[in-house]
C-alpha cells in the first residue's frame, strides 16, 4: 500500500496537492479509517474507481476506537451473523473466524464464537488491506484532516498538504465518553476507559471503584476488573440502575410483515404496532404477552437472572423486535411524525436501546456471579459526584478511590478529533442537525440548503437518524449504499423520489 501509481504531488496554494495521473479517473477521499471505511472499501468496485486515498492519523488503522488491541476480556458484543462488514454477506466474518481461529472463543450459552475485540480488529484490518490491494492506486495518509475546501472540486486539507478529490466520504466514527460531572484531571478519575489494558493497569486491586453508567461499556469494565483479580468493591452508578438485556441464542426469525415494502401510506406508531402484532401472530405469539415479558422487573438483579434464563427461550418475539430495530428502524424513524418520535424518545428509550444492544450471555453470567458474591453493587438514583469521589444515590452516599467514566456519548455525537473538519464545513454552509451530527439528505452532506452529491457521510455523524447508535450491520449497509451512490449516480440523484423511497434508502 505504497505511493506507486498515484501520480506526483502538484502545487496548489499552501503545501502540496495530489491528483491521479489519469485526469478522468475517479479520485475518492475517505476521511477516517475505522469500520465504516473498511465497509466502503470492500464495497467499492475497482473497475469503476481507480484512485482511493484514506486519511487517519491513528497508528493502527482500520480498527477505529472500539477494536484496538486490548485485554482478552474485552469481547465483541454480538454474534458473528450481524458483525460482517460486508453488507449482504452474513457469513463473511464468520468465515474469517473459521479460517483464522477455528473453534475458538465459544460462548456456550449463545452457541456462537465471541472473540476479543482485538481479534475483530484484525478481521477489519485484513479486510481493508485486501480491498485496497484491488485498486490501481491507493494510499493511506496517516494525518488528521483539518478541513475541506468546497470549490469546483473538493480539496481535503491536512496540516501541511492539500489533496484534490472528486468524491469525499466522511467516516469519522463516534464520539468519546462525556464527562458529565467535570472530573477530568482529578487524580483517580478515568475519563475514557479504553483501552482497558492501560487504564485498569493503574488501579491497585484492592481499591474501591465506582463506574459511572451501567451500560455495555460499564459491563466491559466490570468483567475486565474481575478478570484481573480485582478484590476491591465495584459499584455501578446510574440514574436508572438498570443493566442491559442479554442476547438470546440466534434463530431464524423468518420476518414477513415487518419489512420495508409493507410501509405504505402514512407511517405512525399505530401502523408499526399493527405490523408487529401481525408478525407475532404469524409465529403464534401475542404482543401483550411479549410486552409483559420484556418489561424489566424493578430489581435489576432479578431482571438479570431472568434474562439469563431466557437465553434459550424458543419464542421469537424479542428476537424479531431486536432485528427490526436495526433493519427497519432507521426507515421508520424518518417516516414517523415528530409527536411519535418524541414519544419513543421520552417513554421507550431505555427499552428500545436495551433490546437493540444487549450484552453477551458470558458477560451477564460474570456480573450475576459478582452480584451474588457481594463483590459488585448497583447504585440507582444517582444525583451527582464530587471531586472527593463522594457519590450521591437514592439511598445515601458512596465513597471510592477510583471513578471510571462509562457514560457513552449520544448517537450522532461529533468526535473531538473531527471538530476542525466539522468547523470547516460549517463555515461553508453545512449545518448541525437538531438531533446531533450534521444535516444530510440521502446520505449526502447538505451544504447551503442543498445535498452536495460529492460529499457523503457514513456512520453516526449523519444527523436525523434514530437514537440507536449504528452497529456494524448498519454501518456496513450505509457503506454499501454510499458505494452504489458513488458508482451509479443516475438513479440515486433523481429529484422526483417520494419521501418513502428516500427514507427506505437511508435506513
Amino acid at each position: 500500500m505504497g505511493d506507486s501509481g498515484l501520480g506526483e504531488p502538484r502545487a496548489e496554494g499552501m503545501g502540496r496537492a495530489w491528483a491521479a495521473d489519469d485526469a478522468d479517473a475517479m479520485n475518492i477521499a475517505i476521511i477516517g479509517a475505522g469500520a465504516a471505511a473498511v465497509g466502503l472499501l470492500d464495497a467499492l468496485d475497482p473497475a469503476l474507481v481507480e484512485t482511493v486515498t484514506v486519511f487517519d492519523p491513528a497508528p493502527l488503522p482500520w480498527r477505529g476506537r472500539p477494536y484496538r488491541p486490548d485485554l482478552a476480556s474485552v469481547l465483541v458484543n454480538a454474534p458473528p451473523e450481524i458483525m460482517s462488514i460486508r453488507a449482504g454477506d452474513r457469513d463473511h466474518y464468520a468465515g474469517w473466524l473459521d479460517e483464522n481461529v477455528p473453534g475458538a472463543y465459544l460462548d456456550e450459552r449463545l452457541g456462537r464464537p465471541v472473540p476479543p475485540r482485538a481479534v475483530y480488529g484484525e478481521y477489519l484490518a485484513e479486510t481493508a488491506e485486501t480491498a485496497l490491494a484491488r485498486f490501481p492506486a491507493a494510499r493511506l495518509v496517516q494525518e488528521a484532516v483539518t478541513g475541506i475546501s468546497l470549490g469546483e472540486r473538493p480539496v481535503v486539507e491536512t496540516a501541511g498538504a492539500r489533496y484534490t478529490a472528486d468524491q469525499v466520504v466522511l467516516c469519522v466514527g463516534g464520539g468519546t465518553p462525556r464527562d458529565l460531572y467535570g472530573l477530568t484531571g482529578v487524580p483517580g478519575f478515568v475519563a475514557d476507559p479504553y483501552p482497558l489494558e492501560q487504564t485498569l493497569a493503574t488501579i491497585p486491586s484492592g481499591q474501591d471503584v465506582i463506574v459511572l453508567g451501567s451500560g455495555l461499556t460499564a459491563v466491559d469494565i466490570v468483567v475486565s476488573l474481575a478478570a484481573r483479580g480485582h478484590t476491591g468493591r465495584i459499584s455501578l452508578a446510574s440514574r436508572s440502575g438498570a443493566l442491559p438485556y442479554v442476547w438470546q441464542r440466534p434463530v431464524e426469525t423468518e420476518i414477513k410483515h415487518l419489512t420495508a415494502d409493507r410501509l405504505r401510506g402514512p407511517v405512525t406508531l399505530g401502523t408499526l404496532s399493527d405490523l408487529i402484532r401481525r408478525e407475532l401472530a404469524e409465529h403464534h405469539e401475542d404482543w401483550d404477552d411479549l410486552a409483559a415479558a420484556i418489561a424489566m422487573p424493578p430489581d435489576p438483579v432479578t431482571a438479570l437472572r431472568e434474562q439469563l434464563a431466557l437465553v434459550d427461550a424458543p419464542l421469537r418475539g424479542r428476537r424479531i423486535l431486536q432485528e427490526t430495530a436495526h433493519t427497519l428502524g432507521p426507515a421508520v424513524w424518518r417516516l414517523l411524525p415528530e409527536p411519535d418520535r418524541r414519544r419513543l424518545r421520552e417513554d421507550h428509550f431505555r427499552t428500545i436501546t436495551g433490546l437493540a444492544s444487549p450484552m453477551i450471555p458470558g458477560n451477564a453470567a460474570v456480573l450475576l456471579e459478582l452480584l451474588d458474591a457481594g463483590a459488585l453493587e448497583l447504585l440507582s438514583g444517582m444525583t451527582g459526584i464530587e471531586a472527593g469521589f463522594r457519590l450521591g444515590h437514592a439511598t445515601g452516599t458512596r465513597a471510592a478511590d477510583v471513578v471510571i467514566n462509562a457514560v457513552n456519548p449520544p448517537p450522532h455525537a461529533i468526535p473531538q478529533r473531527a471538530e476542525p473538519l466539522v468547523t470547516s464545513l460549517l463555515a461553508q454552509g453545512a449545518s448541525r442537525h437538531l438531533d446531533g451530527g450534521l444535516t444530510v439528505d440521502t446520505g449526502h452532506l447538505v451544504v447551503a440548503g442543498r445535498a452536495d452529491p460529492r460529499l457523503h457521510v457514513v456512520g453516526d455523524l449523519a444527523g436525523g437518524g434514530p437514537f440507536i447508535t449504528s452497529g456494524i450491520a448498519g454501518v456496513a449497509a450505509q457503506a454499501h449504499r454510499t458505494a452504489r451512490s458513488i458508482q451509479d449516480r443516475s438513479g440515486d440523484e433523481s429529484p422526483d423520489r417520494s419521501r418513502m423511497s428516500v427514507a427506505l434508502r437511508d435506513a
